[in-house]
């Protein structure tokens, strides 16, 4: 699954870069939660958990149904 989340974000990633920002894939849990880091501007960003949850979680749980949660690690 590790894999398919890595695709998955290469696909937001250029909107966070656009921005300043970027993700990085902590890691996938067996449950199906996933931990990322946000950097550069995006670390720290008022607008983060809003990014995280609307944006990388909402992409993620509509192309990979077997995630439940992103967080921020």
């Amino acid at each position: 699954m590790k894999e398919k989340v890595l695709k998955a974000l290469d696909k937001i990633r250029p909107n966070l870069q656009a921005d300043g920002g970027d993700v990085q894939l902590i890691d996938v849990t067996d449950d199906g939660v996933v931990k990322v880091k946000l950097l550069g501007a995006c670390h720290g960003c008022p607008m983060a958990q809003m990014t995280l949850k609307n944006g990388i979680e909402r992409l993620l749980k509509k192309e990979i149904p077997e995630v439940r949660e992103v967080i921020s690690a």
